[in-house]
């Protein structure tokens, strides 16, 4: 009888065999195909899921670069999700099918000049406003430090308001089904004080990853200061060496 021959329920006479891929060997470490591995193998090469792989600027854009300080530590920035521009897309679809349908009536009366020239300036204006709420959009940053969190609005009258994570006491973020879908939601912050220029912000995109990095902000600067300093190094690294393969091509 072979060592891979088990007894059952103390039976002498009844054995089973293991099979072939998982019989022992002699140091008693299980002998498993590779086959039987397939599926459960960690693959380190695929990005997970958080903060540490969110993909966010490395360098504050101009617009942002202006209000932070020097001693800051730039985190992010982010423009609000396309689906804040639906009422406007709406308002523009609308305006042109009511502005066709009344040119196509109006044409027909005695005073269509007039009346058409009316319609198409109203036509314009609509166009106008939906233009200006696009470039609204377009100029709007959430912006992340280490030190604080900024909204950035407006083209002619510029707000900025502002809240310092030290003072946020509590935050959290909601999502209707169709920010599920489309992977938006609004972000509600609490601080100490009565006055707060920043409490609610509406259609911020992925907003679960958004949320983790701010809670590690707040309650783990420490390791996003280690995680950006090995980025750093591992940039350092990756220049230095395509400098050498430069400089040795050019040799």
């Amino acid at each position: 009888m072979s060592d891979t021959d088990k007894t059952i329920g103390g039976d002498p006479g009844a054995r089973v065999t293991d099979p072939p891929n998982q019989r022992r060997p002699a140091d008693g470490a299980p002998d498993i195909a590779e086959d039987d591995l397939t599926g459960f193998r960690f693959d380190a090469s695929q990005p997970t899921v958080g903060p540490a792989t969110l993909a966010v600027p490395d360098v504050p854009s101009q617009l942002s670069a202006r209000y932070l300080f020097p001693t800051e530590k730039y985190r992010g920035e982010w423009r609000r999700h396309w689906i804040h521009l639906m009422p406007v897309v709406m308002v523009g679809v609308l305006a042109t099918f009511i502005g066709g349908y009344a040119i196509g009536m109006l044409g027909r009366t005695s005073t269509a000049e007039v009346a058409v020239t009316i319609v198409v300036i109203l036509y314009l204006l609509a166009l106008s406003w939906a233009a200006w709420k696009i470039a609204d959009w377009y100029f709007d940053r959430f912006i992340l430090t280490n030190k604080r969190v900024m909204v950035i609005s407006g083209i002619i009258t510029r707000k900025v308001a502002m809240m310092p994570l030290l003072r946020v006491t509590d935050m959290k973020y909601e999502q209707s089904p169709l920010g599920r879908m489309m992977n938006y939601g609004t972000f509600v912050m609490e601080s100490a004080g009565q006055d707060q220029a920043l409490r609610e912000v509406k259609h911020l995109p992925d907003p679960n990853e958004l949320y983790l990095q701010i809670c590690e902000e707040m309650y783990e600067p420490a390791a996003v200061d280690a995680r950006d300093e090995v980025e750093e190094e591992e940039l350092d690294d990756k220049f230095q060496a395509e400098d050498s393969k430069r400089v040795g091509g050019d040799a």
